[in-house]
């Protein structure tokens, strides 16, 4: 026969209490009816846990180590019951997010460190990664949601997109740049230009070259191309080099060395968002997140 952890527990009050009326009370139960819980305990253990004190029983040697062992139970329910509170509440568990660099870096930091901040019982993973990257660890499980451009969720694969704002694609370049003087930049001025691409299969480079095709250049002149975020913004800003970059993402790097060309086109639109499985249950700690992100992007 197992002891049942409920009498642990109420022994536990017992010896709080210093007798069982007064545990009686707190548990709300009657004095015959916890004396009654406490003889199941006794027959397992095949010995007494009380002692008679005169017309008292209280807990002899072994009772109260069972009753340390009863305390810990009780610790451990109260615990789990604020867990459970925290979760249904959406300020514990777990956030595992995925997101390209861009996003990763100053987009989503400010409302990641609030979110940290007012969950502290939340543990949260952050991976960052290529778009195609982001995608697979989706669907082998190892993140939840991944906040990136719209064209990463491809509803045949089960995945669901739900719009946070539009990210929308610019020309970049450096302050001072000479296509920053003009009052209007045709395509022939974009096809005169040095640029820096993005690395080949990217989403942005696919996006940047449909554009430019669309717009009517013929060719770009592409000296430089890299997959590093950081370099793009560090080289664009000490070169001639103009580039694409999501726009909003982008602007809190821009820092006074770099803007954004007056070029837009159809093809230039990027919207972004979360993106989940449709199979996988919701969870109200992703909700939490993201209703902080919504919150930050829309202020």
């Amino acid at each position: 026969m197992k002891i049942d952890p409920k009498h642990l527990a109420q022994l536990s009050v017992i010896v709080e209490a210093g007798s069982f009326q007064s545990a009686a009370d707190r548990l709300g139960l009657t004095q015959p009816a916890l004396s009654r819980n406490m003889s199941p305990l006794e027959a397992r253990m095949g010995t007494p846990v009380f002692k008679r004190d005169g017309r008292r029983s209280v807990p002899n040697t072994l009772g109260l180590r069972l009753a340390r062992n009863g305390l810990a139970i009780r610790l451990a329910e109260e615990e789990a019951s604020v867990v459970a509170d925290q979760s249904a509440k959406g300020s514990a568990g777990e956030l595992r997010i995925g997101a390209p660099p861009i996003v990763a870096g100053r987009f989503i930091t400010e409302a990641l460190s609030k979110f940290i901040t007012e969950n502290p019982n939340c543990v949260v993973e952050l991976r960052t990664g290529l778009v195609h990257e982001l995608r697979a660890m989706l669907e082998r499980g190892q993140i939840d949601v991944v906040l990136g451009p719209h064209s990463l969720a491809d509803p045949s694969e089960g995945l669901e997109f739900s719009p946070l704002i539009d990210d929308r694609v610019g020309i970049l370049c450096r302050v001072g740049h000479k296509l920053t003087g003009r009052a209007t930049i045709t395509p022939s001025h974009l096809e005169e230009q040095a640029w820096l691409a993005h690395s080949r299969g990217s989403l942005l480079r696919q996006q940047t070259e449909a554009a430019m095709l669309a717009s009517g250049i013929k060719a770009m002149q592409i000296v430089c191309e890299t997959d590093s975020i950081r370099s793009v913004l560090e080289i664009v800003a000490n070169t001639e080099l103009i580039t694409t970059m999501p726009m909003a993402t982008t602007q809190p790097y821009l820092e006074g060395r770099l803007t954004f060309l007056d070029f837009d086109h159809p093809q230039f639109r990027r919207p972004l968002g979360a993106i989940r499985r449709r199979d996988t249950p919701t969870n109200r700690v992703e909700d939490r997140f993201l209703g902080m992100i919504q919150a930050h992007v829309g202020a």
